[in-house]
């Protein structure tokens, strides 16, 4: 494998990781690749991943001005963003479609977007319930739903899902969203099993504590510091480090990898 342009940018990165060589896999070169989520955090990273792979990009999220300042930051590649949200079945396999009508099939899924909002046991409520389950759950099978058909066409294809360790931590004040990642895993393996055959495969990266913005917000400087103090491995996870082990799992070098999950966590568990 060569080594990816240190130079490219890497959303969150720290200068002294950003400038680190990234491997590059040339079967991933010119691949259509669907991320949800895309426009911020982990997602970006993973965009921006696939970018230095040159691979065509198509990003979904509901944020426009992340993922227009993501677009902006990585022109000229060929970087496509839909604004849609993903909760809403009907517009997302429409946008879907239209992109493969447009383009032609996804090599590559991405199941990325969640949100890993607190809440406590006592102020679920039903309509909470189906809300977390639309926002963590629901999108992943009918977008996986949307690509298979053209995936399938051409000969095969990768489906990669984003779990998280929360659920193998037990972490308080997430039961909805662990409930819904515990089920991601069920669904990889599901459905490597229904799509081996059409030469698809799934599989599942769980990352750690991943330093984004957004995580930022939940955790004070000891907090971080209690997390790397639990890891095996002393640095902070950031975006480019979990886009690292999506860009393997989709690329041909992991021709005959499908069904497993695979953590990213710098050993904290």
């Amino acid at each position: 494998m060569a080594e990816a342009d240190p130079n490219v940018a890497r959303s969150g990165a720290e200068p002294s990781q950003q400038a680190a060589p990234r491997a590059v896999y040339p079967s991933l070169a010119g691949k259509r690749v669907l991320v949800t989520g895309g426009g911020s955090g982990i997602g970006a990273g993973i965009v921006e991943g696939f970018v230095a792979q040159g691979a065509d990009v198509t990003f979904l999220d509901i944020a426009r001005e992340d993922s227009a300042a993501l677009v902006e930051r990585l022109a000229p590649a060929p970087v496509r963003f839909e604004c849609v949200d993903l909760t809403r079945i009907a517009d997302l396999q429409a946008i879907v479609a239209q992109s493969i009508e447009r383009h032609g099939a996804f090599d590559v899924l991405v199941n990325n977007a969640a949100n890993d909002d607190r809440h406590s046991i006592d102020e679920i409520s039903e309509s909470y319930w189906d809300d977390r389950f639309a926002v963590n759950l629901k999108h992943m099978f009918f977008c996986t739903q949307a690509v298979i058909p053209a995936m399938r066409a051409a000969g095969g294809g990768a489906i990669v899902n984003l779990g998280s360790i929360s659920w193998h931590l037990g972490l308080s004040d997430l039961t909805l969203y662990q409930t819904c990642k515990a089920a991601i895993e069920g669904l990889t393996r599901s459905l490597a099993r229904d799509l081996g055959h059409d030469g698809i495969r799934a599989t599942c990266v769980i990352p750690g504590n991943v330093r984004t913005p957004r995580q930022q917000k939940w955790y004070t400087p000891e907090g971080e510091a209690e997390i790397v103090a639990a890891q095996c491995l002393k640095g902070r996870l950031l975006p480019h480090d979990i886009a690292a082990m999506v860009m393997f799992l989709a690329s041909d070098d992991a021709r005959l990898i499908t069904g497993h999950s695979y953590f990213v966590d710098a050993g904290w568990r």
